[in-house]
């Protein structure tokens, strides 16, 4: 192994040595209207990217507006603080990791001040977030060409501090080409715009004197003095991201000074605000896949694919596809790839969908004449958005793969002459075997520009001389075929200490008095990229560094965290930090953050502030840091990070965890035993429910009781029924033997069972006509679900060792159990495999767990229900439904294939989730949630209009805040199927039916055996 310097003890860098920390934040407090965040939870919040750095900043502020930031670089310039602009956090390279205090504009500062489409031209602070630009730019049929994979949550500042690209590079090129002027502020104060600079105008700035002449005629004597060099040695390829733009600097550039600032990373101005060049955005758009037999192959294709003028190329391996389906996601999305190994998504754009159609169809036809002749397949419309989020998921899919070794950015970002890429690939693939290396390889093909995961070992010494050596030998290898070291996440510290192979020591020296002139006191995110003293090595300020054994003992939890090696540490490492949970449009999560837009309220913040109490800033304190517990407070375990994360991180069991360790061997808050054990309560009053629910109602009473538990006054406490299900049941006879009908088992969960009867009745109809023998246990029986929200898990790993006592034999038979409230049947799903991992009943149970329509979809498929034609149905999905089961298509299927109109309300998480909309301070944020989509929805259904919701939490928040009675999915087939005008007068005109609880459940394999289910 080489010998390199780095593993020598470096000094500090200057502004590491910063002390001012009480005085800075006095000042910035006494100066600025935004947010100063200067404890250490918030600083721990903002030490990490979504790279494999980590650098507690100074502190934090979040201005409101250009005086905010203005007045707080003078604060910071008083002090001899370093300065760290930052976007949306997701950069790969270190690039926003720093001893430095953090300006985060993407609270506040995120106007879209102008779009004019004539001279394709739109306004913007840099906070915005690119999708909301490219939206109201799609209005006129333009775009912002640059569209990275994190396009719904990236900001334009971030997107010009790394020069960022993306799929659609071929239509408008990188940020660089795409930015007109600059509003921008230095760290000595000097406010200016700058843009396009002809030869005259070049001269009077000059000429004025000042701060600002003198920052020109250092402009322009480096374009003098290096103008040359620059032309010779800059490489003249699509996606040359390292180093400065001192090209744009050139007079065949025409002295474009904004476009020389972007790309520099922070490291030399704060942009305020910018104007940007839009472009013409083909409205209809057709994407072929092509497959290859080698992932090689469909490299060498480039070219090839180009000559037909995509406005999209992009490419991805085998690995990719096969990391997918080991981790379950975009299952189906992965189906519709053709044959192959190695694949290409090849878009056409055009004004018709004739000419876009047109130009698909010769694609496929001509690529069977390439020497490699690939599968082709012309995607729908449908089928294309299934394979661009396969693309767009690949960051975060491939890492934490089961079975694979943790893999790491670090060499991800390479770019070469597209015509080269195949060669490029065939060779750094060589030599990370050497190592011992392998990775995924998925990219933007089209302009070569290829991504990668690779294995690294940052763990041990021996590890990081292996990647640190390696990291030289690759550097060898892109520049043997004229490439650039970076393709568009930029170099930050990842890989500015590569630049001088890159550019050699003349263009190095250029590159820091470009940095001088901007910043001459060195205080811009200074060690990244080009610092005056020396940049971070690659090696430096690791996240996960050389694991030393402390000797500290290992956390007992009470989950067993199995693809995490039985580690919550390792458990928050799956973060890594792409954001896909500060999107605030489509999906579910992350709904607190959606609320309140402050980032320890999304799934990362949380991550991190998690990962940071278990091993980083805030260990000293541990469980019992106040600042991770308010984050995680708001997090309404809704479970949509499961599954919508592309690493799967699941925020409900880590809140579950942290509270069951904060309170370990300490009573809990009152509220957490009264919502905890609702099941015990309801039991209990269901025993006098009128009494009941005069207490809980009656004006005297209901709002003390309100008071003392910490439920919000405005909410109405949900009645029991004058009759619980299982009691209706017990009442009843049942008429005849079950003959040949399947069994199945009704789980009578607590919300269902003591406060919404009939939709337990309902769904027994509905089973009973579809052909099915229902069976339901007897006594009081609860899966636990509310206990989980408040920490009290060594209760809930015994409600489910009871359930798998109680319900034994029919987990034996293998008899379907069917569920109408999917938080219930979710517990089966997840928690019941997190406490008992080796017990065969759970995972059989795990297995045989059914919500209503996937049974009938799967087993009943000839039923088919009546009387719904020209029924209007609005359905909305519980979380726990889209996380778990996939979500509503199965019910949207049953009821269209009924007759009715069926649509899926467009919204996220209803917002009250369980106990947590009740809770009298998250009263607000809850209907804040409710707001986004979901209430809007039922404000304009017409009066017809049937409401569909399956959750009971989110059939209480559409009654008190929607002033609309939502109806299960199995009320609304029962009420199709002749049972009757209303669900609730069921129980009176079925008692003769619904008999004794002993039957016969018939297996498939033909054999019988009685089950008796009677017992408590």
């Amino acid at each position: 192994m080489s010998n390199f310097p780095v593993f020598d003890n470096l000094q500090q860098l200057e502004h590491e040595r910063f002390e001012a920390h009480r005085e800075l934040e006095a000042r910035l407090k006494g100066v600025i209207r935004g947010d100063v965040l200067f404890d250490l939870s918030s600083r721990a919040l903002y030490a990490a990217d979504a790279s494999n750095y980590r650098q507690l900043p100074v502190g934090v502020i979040l201005p409101r507006d250009e005086a905010d930031v203005e007045a707080a670089m003078e604060a910071c310039r008083a002090t001899g603080a370093a300065v760290l602009p930052r976007g949306a956090g997701t950069s790969l390279a270190g690039n926003c990791a720093n001893v430095a205090v953090v300006f985060d504009f993407s609270r506040y500062m995120n106007r879209l001040t102008s779009v004019d489409p004539n001279a394709k031209l739109a306004t913007v602070q840099s906070g915005i977030v690119l999708d909301r630009l490219r939206d109201a730019a799609e209005q006129y049929h333009l775009t912002y060409a640059p569209d990275p994979a994190t396009h719904s949550r990236c900001t334009l500042g971030g997107m010009i501090g790394n020069n960022s690209c993306g799929v659609h590079g071929l239509l408008g090129g990188k940020v660089v080409d795409n930015v007109e002027t600059l509003d921008v502020v230095l760290y000595d104060g000097t406010r200016m715009t700058v843009g396009r600079t002809s030869p005259d105008q070049l001269d009077a700035l000059m000429r004025g004197g000042g701060r600002i002449g003198q920052i020109y005629t250092g402009l322009a004597r480096l374009r003098d003095r290096y103008g040359d060099l620059v032309r010779q040695k800059f490489p003249r390829i699509p996606r040359r991201v390292s180093g400065y733009n001192l090209d744009e600097l050139l007079p065949e550039n025409g002295f474009h000074v904004a476009r020389a600032l972007v790309g520099s990373e922070g490291t030399c101005a704060t942009v305020l605000s910018a104007r940007l060049n839009l472009t013409a955005s083909p409205p209809f758009r057709v994407l072929t896949v092509l497959g290859f037999g080698d992932a090689f192959l469909a490299a060498d294709a480039v070219p090839l694919a180009l000559e037909h003028g995509p406005i999209g190329l992009e490419g991805f391996d085998h690995l990719l596809v096969q990391f997918m389906r080991r981790k379950g996601l975009a299952l189906k999305q992965l189906d519709l790839l053709p044959p192959g190994v190695g694949f290409l998504l090849v878009e056409m754009g055009a004004w018709t969908a004739q000419e876009a159609q047109a130009k698909a169809e010769a694609l496929a036809r001509d690529c069977q004449r390439w020497p490699e002749s690939p599968a082709a397949h012309i995607c729908t419309p449908a089928e294309a958005a299934s394979v661009w989020y396969v693309r767009e998921s690949a960051l975060g899919a491939v890492v934490f793969v089961p079975g694979e070794p943790n893999r790491w950015e670090g060499w991800e970002d390479a770019a070469v002459p597209p015509a080269r890429l195949g060669g490029y690939l065939r060779s750094i693939t060589k030599l990370m075997s050497e190592y011992g290396y392998t990775s995924p390889l998925y990219g933007h093909y089209g302009q070569g520009c290829v991504h990668m995961r690779i294995n690294f070992d940052f763990s041990s010494d021996a590890g990081l001389r292996k990647f640190r050596e390696f990291l030289e030998r690759a550097t060898d290898v892109v520049l043997e075929f004229g490439g650039s070291l970076s393709g568009e996440h930029g170099d930050g510290q990842a890989r500015a200490a590569l630049l001088p192979k890159m550019f050699g020591p003349e263009l190095m020296q250029a590159f820091r008095e470009f940095k001088a002139v901007w910043d001459p006191d060195n205080k811009m995110n200074p060690g990244k990229l080009v610092d005056a003293v020396r940049v971070y090595d690659p090696v430096e300020n690791l996240r996960h560094g050389i694991q030393v054994d402390s000797g500290a003992r290992k956390l007992e939890t009470h989950f067993v965290f199995a693809r995490d090696g039985g580690s919550l540490e390792h458990a928050t490492e799956r973060c890594v930090g792409v954001g896909s949970c500060r999107n605030t449009v489509g999906g579910v999560m992350c709904p607190s953050y959606r609320a309140t837009g402050q980032e320890q309220h999304s799934t990362r913040g949380r991550a991190r502030l998690l990962w940071e109490m278990l091993a980083g800033a805030l260990k000293e304190e541990g469980f019992r840091n106040e600042a991770v517990h308010e984050a995680l407070d708001l997090c309404l375990s809704c479970k949509a990070c499961k599954t919508e994360c592309p690493v799967q991180v699941d925020m409900a069991a880590y809140k579950a965890e942290f509270l069951a360790q904060r309170y370990k061997g300490k009573l809990h808050p009152l509220r957490h035993y009264v919502f905890g054990f609702a099941d015990k309560l309801a039991q209990l009053g269901s025993a006098a429910p009128g009494l009941t629910n005069a207490v809980l109602t009656e004006p005297l009473t209901s709002p003390m009781i309100k008071k003392i538990v910490g439920i919000a006054q405005q909410r109405e406490l949900p009645k029991l029924a004058a009759h619980s299900y299982q009691s209706l049941r017990r009442a009843g006879t049942r008429n005849g033997s079950t003959g040949l009908h399947r069994p199945v088992l009704l789980w009578p969960d607590t919300w269902n069972n003591y406060y919404h009867p009939s939709t337990l009745e309902s769904a027994e109809t509905v089973l009973s006509l579809a052909g099915f023998h229902v069976e339901t246990p007897q006594g009081h029986i609860c899966c636990g679900r509310p206990l989980y929200d408040f920490g009290l898990l060594d209760h809930a790993r015994a409600y489910l060792a009871k359930v798998l006592d109680k319900v034994e034999a029919q987990i034996e038979a293998g008899v379907p159990f069917v569920f109408l409230e999917p938080s219930c049947a979710s517990v089966f799903k997840d928690e019941l495999l997190e406490f008992f991992p080796k017990d065969p009943r759970a995972q059989r149970l795990s297995g045989q767990v059914w919500l209503l329509a996937d049974l009938l979809a799967a087993e009943a498929p000839e039923w088919i229900p009546s009387r719904l034609e020209g029924a209007h149905i609005l359905i909305h999905g519980h979380c726990h439904h889209k996380a778990v089961f996939g979500g509503p298509a199965n019910e949207i299927e049953v009821l269209r294939r009924a007759g009715a109109n069926v649509e899926a309300i467009k919204a996220g998480c209803c917002g009250m989730a369980g106990p947590f909309g009740f809770e009298d301070d998250k009263f607000e944020v809850s209907k804040t949630i409710a707001k986004d989509g979901l209430l809007p929805a039922i404000e304009a259904a017409g009066p017809m209009t049937i409401v569909v919701a399956d959750g009971f939490s989110c059939r209480e928040q559409i009654s008190q805040l929607g002033h609309k009675q939502a109806l299960h999915f199995a009320e609304v087939l029962a009420r199709s199927c002749t049972c009757g005008e209303s669900g609730t007068s069921h129980s009176e005109k079925r008692h003769v039916r619904l008999g004794g609880m002993k039957g016969r459940i018939h297996l498939r394999e033909g054999w019988e055996k009685r089950i008796d289910l009677n017992d408590d």
